[in-house]
Parts: structure tokens; C-alpha cells; sequence
């Protein structure tokens, strides 16, 4: 999360490739909203919504755990396309969690998100961010962007963010030095080892990894853009031990090839949010491509570790 103007109040700020009227319908329609609200694996039924001064937004989200939550939110300003302010998480007997202002700025194409989310003090604004993280509420502005990526017909991606205390220098380092990056990248319980390294735009990397179970996988990173120290962009594949295309062995519909484009976006104070974009490269089967889809709460669950594991090495 960005840094907020004051200790009870948490802010986050998301920039999304989309007209701010798509963005604003995203947020105000149910047709829309009932597609993206709430975290990865999470879906939402609505009784009822007013986008309105005084109308209200009574949902019920259904976790993948099978429990339900109770929702209704009270609008109390509307401006069309440019700002909301709203009361969120009370419930019929209880009372709002906290107040969300939300603007929306048209930047040539694209929409800047500023949300700032206010609580009745510093402890409970700490409680509140222990909670997203844990119910993992971050994921539901990456599947906003996913969703809008779709609407716009630019195909089938996956996103995911993460802020770190750190500045953008050192985090693009943890990405592009092998040293370091094979100390957070597996997957939680794997080892990871560089076998040959050519970190440069047209050079090729390839790896060994051990999972948990005592197997290896193979793979390979093709570098196409390294611009230091605010984007990255690499193709990458599994394949055999002598460099050959492979299917991994966890998923033998699985893409032959996979584009990932990583951001660095300075936050201010130290604080640097990095976005991950993955998206299937090159052709690949009806088959292949539902696989991907099909598995992005996993990959949210994978990459969560992984960054985990990154921010203790930051410390």
C-alpha cells in the first residue's frame, strides 16, 4: 500500500490500462462488479445496489471456504466518474468498518485508482491491514485489472502486486542479480539453482529447480527488455536437463511459453509496489490456455510465498 496521510488511515493506489468510464462502470455496475468484487476465489450475490447519496449496496460474498459475508455499503458521495465515498463492511447488527474515498483520474487512456480507507484509530487501521493481508484482499484490485484487461479484448491475463519497504533500485536488483533471486523465487519448500546466466535484452538463462519432493524441473528465462529500475520483460518456458521445450510435470497442459512483464513503481518513503503480468506468449490450444486460467488462485497462492520469502531477505 502507498503511504497514507495519516496514522489511522491506509492507502492504496493502482494505476489500470483503461478509460476511466470503463473503470467507474467496473466499480458502479453490478453486471461488472459482480465479475472482479473481493478477493481471488471469492464471489459476490446482490440484493440490491443504489449508487446514489444515501442508497446503499447490500451484497452477500461467499468465500471458497463456503462461509458467507453479509455486506451493505452506504454511499454518501457520488460524483460520475470521478469520486466515491462510501461506508464498508457493516452489516445488518453491525456497524461499518471503516469509510473509503476513492478518486478516479482519467490519465490519456489509463486510470489512476487513489483509495484511502479511514478508521476510527491508528491500532484499528493496523488490525484492518493485518486483515487484508491475510484474507489476501489485495487480490481483488489485481482481478479488477485482469477483468478490465478483458473487457477491452487484449485477452486472458493474470496480475498481481505486492509493496515492499525498499526502494526500486534494490528490488529491481533482487529480480535481475541470479545470486539473489534463486534465494526467493521457488516456490515455497523448493531449491533453486542458475545454470548458465546471460541477464541482457536477446540473452537466455536456465535453471534447475528441486521441489519439495525431491524432483527437478527445468526451465528457461529469455530476456527481451531489463530497464533499470522500472521494468523487466522475459519469456519463459520449462524444458529438459539438456534445454529442450518441456511440459512441466505438475501440469501437462500447461503453455509452452509464458510472457511476464514485472513494474517497479516507487511509493514514496521508501516503499516500491511491484506488479507482476503474466499472460501466455505465442499460440497455445483451447486446452492449454483454460489451464492457465484455471489456475490463477494457485498462482496467487504461489506468489504470495514467493514474495514473502523476498520480504524477509529485504528485511
Amino acid at each position: 500500500m502507498a503511504k497514507a496521510n495519516k496514522d489511522n488511515e491506509l492507502r492504496l493506489v493502482r494505476v489500470f490500462d483503461a478509460p476511466v468510464k470503463l473503470v467507474w462502470e467496473a466499480w458502479t455496475e453490478d453486471k461488472h462488479a459482480s465479475k472482479w468484487w473481493g478477493p481471488r476465489g471469492f464471489t459476490i450475490t446482490t440484493k440490491s445496489k443504489e449508487v446514489r447519496p444515501g442508497g446503499q449496496w447490500i451484497y452477500t460474498m461467499h468465500g471458497p471456504d463456503g462461509v458467507d459475508w453479509p455486506n451493505i455499503t452506504t454511499y454518501h458521495e457520488v460524483e460520475k466518474y470521478a469520486r466515491l465515498v462510501y461506508d464498508h463492511g457493516a452489516s445488518e447488527g453491525r456497524p461499518p468498518l471503516f469509510r473509503v474515498t476513492t478518486t478516479f483520474t482519467d490519465m490519456g487512456g489509463k486510470t489512476l485508482m487513489d483509495m484511502t480507507m479511514s478508521l476510527a484509530t491508528p491500532e484499528a487501521a493496523r488490525e484492518i491491514q493485518k486483515f487484508i493481508k491475510q484474507a489476501g484482499g489485495d487480490s481483488t484490485w489485481d482481478r479488477l485489472g485482469e477483468y478490465l484487461e478483458g473487457e477491452q479484448k487484449r485477452g486472458d491475463v493474470f496480475l498481481i502486486n505486492r509493496s515492499f519497504r525498499t526502494d526500486q533500485k534494490t528490488l529491481f536488483k533482487m529480480w535481475t542479480d541470479p545470486e539473489h533471486l534463486a534465494k526467493w523465487l521457488p516456490p515455497t519448500g523448493a531449491t533453486m539453482k542458475f545454470l548458465s546466466v546471460d541477464v541482457k535484452p536477446g540473452g537466455t538463462s536456465r535453471y534447475a529447480m528441486k521441489n519439495a519432493d525431491g524432483s527437478s524441473m527445468y526451465g528457461q528465462v529469455n530476456y527481451e527488455l531489463i530497464q533499470p529500475h522500472d521494468q523487466l520483460v522475459y519469456t519463459q518456458n520449462f524444458c529438459d536437463e539438456a534445454g529442450r521445450l518441456a511440459k512441466p510435470p505438475f501440469a501437462p497442459t500447461w503453455p509452452d511459453r509464458m510472457r511476464t512483464t514485472v513494474t517497479f513503481t516507487s511509493e514514496g518513503q521508501g516503499e516500491t509496489r511491484v506488479t507482476v503480468r503474466w499472460e501466455v506468449d505465442g499460440p497455445a490450444t483451447a486446452e492449454e490456455a483454460a489451464t492457465f486460467h484455471a489456475a490463477k488462485a494457485g498462482m496467487t497462492q504461489g506468489w504470495t510465498g514467493t514474495f514473502d520469502k523476498l520480504e524477509a531477505l529485504l528485511g
